[in-house]
């Protein structure tokens, strides 16, 4: 197995610690300059090639990177609601990535997408619904909005914005 990136393993620690005895890492020191950064982040969750979970934020919440991805960790391994807690068996067989996300941008038309290059952000009002890049059988940017939409619980007859992002994801 590939050694694994820093934010990566820290995500790992941060689960197998949280499933184990329910306590929270402290934070580390130094990590690669990610303690002085602050951006969202999102951490998945796969087991056996499926997803078991993703957790995470579009803008920063916590202090930096590094809490971003500890407070996520967390979240995805425990609180997303469309599965259930990761058990401690689960643990060996966990694949994890973690996504730093870049500021998003408005786009004024479909056409500005690249569903391989920008992850996408529909919003209306208060609605928001938001699709990473790079995601397997997401081909196409009129996939990725439609999936976007329907997480927003937006009709796509209904006015909208789209914003686009880049990410930086580690495995």
């Amino acid at each position: 197995m590939e050694k694994e990136h820093p934010l990566v393993q820290l995500a790992r620690r941060t689960i197998e610690t949280h499933v184990r005895t329910g306590e929270q890492l402290e934070p580390p020191q130094e990590l690669e300059g990610h303690e002085k950064r602050r951006a969202g982040a999102f951490v998945s969750l796969h087991c056996n090639g499926r997803l078991r979970g993703c957790i995470g934020t579009l803008e920063p919440t916590q202090e930096n990177v590094v809490c971003e991805v500890i407070q996520n960790a967390i979240s995805a391994a425990n609180h997303d609601p469309r599965f259930s807690p990761v058990l401690p068996d689960e643990l060996e067989s966990l694949e994890i990535s973690v996504d730093i996300l870049s500021a998003a941008e408005p786009i004024a038309s479909i056409k500005e997408l690249d569903p391989v290059q920008y992850g996408v952000i529909v919003q209306r009002g208060s609605r928001r619904g938001l699709l990473l890049p790079n995601l397997e059988g997401v081909d196409t940017a009129e996939m990725q909005v439609a999936i976007s939409l329907r997480k927003a619980g937006i009709r796509p007859d209904e006015p909208y914005r789209m914003y686009r992002f880049r990410v930086d994801r580690y495995s």
